[in-house]
Parts: C-alpha cells; sequence; structure tokens
C-alpha cells in the first residue's frame, strides 16, 4: 500500500518561502511520478507542479511558474516543493500525489496524501 505524507505547511508572510515535503512508503519513489495540487477554500483543487520519474523531468502550473520548484530525492523516498515570492492567492491546503501512470490530459493520480496548510498573510 503506498502512503504519503505531506509536510511544511506553515503560516507566512507574503514574500516569504516555505518548502514542503512529500514522503512516499509502500513503494520506490522513482517508479512514481509525482505531482503536488492546492486547494483553496471553497474552490477547486488545482494542478500545481509535475516531476516525472524518469530524467526527473517537471511541468509547472503558469501561475507559480519561476516560484515554485519541485525536486525529488530518491534515496529518501522523498519529494519537495520550493515555494518562493508567495502571495496570499498561493494561500491552500497543498497535496501531494503519485501514480506508476501519467497521462498529460486529465491526469488522475491513484494515491494522494492528506495535505498541508498553507496561509500566506499579506
Amino acid at each position: 500500500q503506498v502512503r504519503l505524507v505531506e509536510s511544511g505547511g506553515s503560516l507566512v508572510q507574503a514574500g516569504g518561502s516555505l518548502r514542503l515535503s512529500c514522503l512516499i512508503s509502500g513503494d520506490t519513489l522513482s517508479s512514481h511520478y509525482v505531482g503536488w495540487f492546492r486547494q483553496a477554500t471553497g474552490k477547486d483543487r488545482d494542478f500545481v507542479a509535475l516531476i516525472q520519474r524518469s530524467f526527473g523531468t517537471t511541468t509547472y502550473a503558469d501561475s507559480v511558474k519561476g516560484r515554485f520548484t519541485i525536486s525529488r530525492e530518491n534515496a529518501k523516498n522523498t519529494v519537495f516543493l520550493q515555494l518562493n515570492s508567495l502571495t496570499p492567492e498561493d494561500t491552500g491546503v497543498y497535496f501531494c500525489a503519485a501514480d506508476p501512470a501519467y497521462s498529460s490530459t486529465n491526469w488522475s493520480p491513484q494515491y494522494w496524501g492528506q495535505g498541508t496548510q498553507v496561509t500566506v498573510e499579506s
């Protein structure tokens, strides 16, 4: 059973930075595509970033390009999301998700974490 546990969410001032972590257990990280999603209160869950299982190719939502960086450390079975230049619009619950397969259209990962709250104050 694959399990994902996020950590690192916090309250931060606008312009600040955070680093979120997603620890994966039950399988090897290198076997999975891993993404980060976020959900603001009352809104849909949105894609944020993806790191592919081969070569570590990354993809970002336009709203976070240049500010967020996704990375992976296979030896620690952990994926990171570095959040810089945060704005109040980045507030939400951040989820990591993983799946051995990926589709560029309507990707629906099989495994999800419980989420970690990021709150950005102006």
